[in-house]
């Protein structure tokens, strides 16, 4: 029997097709003896699905897509076993992923190195950074605006060692067995950047408190 049914993709411009079937193939590659075509193209599709709906720039949708399914795909085999290398994963999680969240990744991806992993996510992601978030961390020398604000996924808060909330509450997701933490902060939504400095600062002290905690040693 023929299959009739339409290709996820079918709905979207041919560029963007012809984008997402080579990220499917480059997610394929990366993923080799893990995950079969099925299982990329699905978490590839539901990945472009996510910012679809809310994206004004749909040029870099299927950028966006791979770049997140790849994230989702890794954390899948970390959950699954397929991918153990003794690195600490922490998730940092706020309301709209664009502001707290994305400090805190910035500022353990430039202490830790490759010596520990981070993710973050939001509850109700935005649709763009924070632009004083993104100028304060300029100021630290730390550029996080080649990120974007994402939501939490099952597989992702599955696999982290430590998951930290930050201002999204009952809407956090809980796992038995996850080590979680609360960070009280200031939202910087609708501050600038001399605003934002202060929560800026606190946000570092916290993320070297926590590698300290984890034991990663850093070396700024």
């Amino acid at each position: 029997m023929t299959d009739t049914s339409p290709h996820p993709y079918d709905q979207v411009s041919i560029d963007q097709q012809v984008a997402l079937r080579t990220a499917a193939i480059r997610l394929a590659e990366a993923f080799t003896g893990v995950y079969g075509a099925e299982t990329i193209e699905t978490f590839l599709h539901s990945s472009y699905d996510q910012f679809a709906t809310a994206s004004t720039i749909p040029h870099y949708l299927p950028l966006l897509a791979e770049r997140f399914a790849r994230q989702r795909l890794q954390a899948l085999a970390r959950v699954e076993g397929h991918h153990r290398d003794g690195r600490p994963v922490v998730l940092f999680l706020c309301t709209h992923n664009a502001g707290r969240s994305q400090m805190a990744l910035g500022f353990f991806t430039h202490l830790a190195g490759d010596r520990a992993v981070a993710w973050s996510g939001g509850s109700e992601p935005g649709i763009e950074l924070n632009p004083a978030a993104i100028a304060a961390m300029a100021e630290r020398g730390i550029d996080i605006g080649e990120e974007f604000p994402k939501p939490w996924t099952d597989e992702v808060v599955r696999a982290a060692d430590v998951v930290v909330t930050m201002g999204c509450g009952d809407a956090c997701p809980v796992f038995p067995g996850t080590r979680y933490e609360n960070w009280d902060l200031d939202d910087p939504a609708g501050l600038d950047t001399t605003g934002v400095r202060p929560i800026r600062d606190e946000v570092e002290r916290r993320v070297r408190r926590l590698l300290d905690d984890l034991h990663v040693h850093t070396t700024r």
